[in-house]
């Protein structure tokens, strides 16, 4: 029979995404469901680190599910990345009684996740870690998806559609960077959305007199007279891209970063949803008894994997994508 778990916490690190407390939600409520105690970490590992906490029942995590950021904050720790730091941690969660946490957060929340359990495992804890993937950059190698992508994404397309509108009274050409770190899905999904000339990322290799300056000059050539390049922040700075189609083409290009207003706002019926089911799903990870688990999706299912396994895996971009805004943004010109 297996031992019932009866304590766990639950933090959200790194960088926020829309979503983060929609999986915090459904974390609390399906552990209380299941006769398991939740602790809320705040600020991250750095709540564990410092016995930073609260609990967390019912109604603690309601009328959450439509906000934005994340009600237990969040934070980078340096310490924790020391086995001082994670020997600390250790301390706080036997103290407190937990025998499992949920971490919330993208690459680095997970690697200090892995880093916790193997030390637990030395020290002859039972602690169990299960991670949620969220983050707007979609960059996490075994899942297909991460929360806040859709609602960062829509962010976008909205800031950029009013931005046309400007440009295309002032007959102009934008350059709009927007976030992703050193991945270009944000920037590939959302260029395809709003019909962009052009778009750069880093996982494509930039020539610019192709991928810019002649797609601008067919563009013109067909009768268009105002112009939208989105540049991923992976594929270079966007103030740079604007000073060459400067040069190249004499336009006077006006950059728009879009920055972390990115990451902000009311998530997505898809991020609440895949949230809620995501946090559902760690909870009964650990209520089963797999821990060291990371939470993803794959082929639109929700899977756990081995936490070891997943962090080792490559997320191959869909360059099938950009052969789509190729195609959509070839706007060869009428004769003459």
């Amino acid at each position: 029979m297996e031992r019932q778990v009866k304590r766990i916490g639950v933090l959200t690190s790194g960088g926020d995404a829309p979503g983060m407390n929609a999986a915090v939600r459904a974390v609390v409520r399906t552990a209380i469901n299941h006769g398991i105690d939740c602790v809320g970490i705040r600020r991250g590992w750095n709540g564990l680190i410092n016995s930073d906490f609260i609990p967390l029942d019912a109604p603690s995590v309601s009328h959450i599910i439509n906000k934005g950021g994340t009600m237990l904050y969040t934070a980078r720790s340096e310490e924790f990345r020391t086995a001082e730091g994670r020997a600390k941690a250790l301390a706080t969660c036997k103290l407190l009684g937990l025998e499992g946490i949920v971490a919330i957060g993208g690459d680095g929340t997970f690697q200090g996740a892995l880093a916790l359990s193997r030390q637990a495992a030395q020290a002859g804890s039972r602690l169990q870690v299960v991670g949620i993937p969220a983050t707007i950059d979609n960059d996490i190698g075994c899942s297909h998806y991460t929360i806040g992508f859709d609602t960062a994404c829509n962010t976008a397309v909205e800031c950029i559609d009013k931005l046309r509108d400007t440009m295309q009274s002032h007959e102009r050409c934008s350059v709009v960077e927007v976030m992703g770190r050193h991945a270009g899905y944000l920037a590939l999904y959302v260029g395809i959305s709003i019909g962009a000339t052009a778009v750069l990322i880093p996982e494509h290799e930039v020539d610019f007199d192709r991928d810019v300056t002649e797609k601008i000059r067919r563009a013109r050539l067909a009768g268009t007279t105002h112009y939208m390049v989105v540049v991923a922040e992976g594929a270079g700075s966007a103030f740079r891209i604007a000073e060459r189609i400067k040069e190249e083409t004499g336009m006077d290009p006006r950059v728009t970063v879009l920055g972390h207003i990115q990451r902000g706002g009311t998530p997505t019926a898809r991020d609440r949803e895949t949230a809620s089911r995501m946090g559902y799903e760690a909870v009964m990870s650990l209520a089963q008894g797999r821990g060291n688990r990371i939470i993803a999706t794959q082929d639109g299912r929700i899977v756990d994997l081995d936490m070891e396994e997943a962090l080792g895996m490559v997320k191959h971009f869909q360059m099938d994508r950009y052969e789509v805004l190729e195609s959509l943004a070839n706007t060869r010109s009428t004769p003459l």
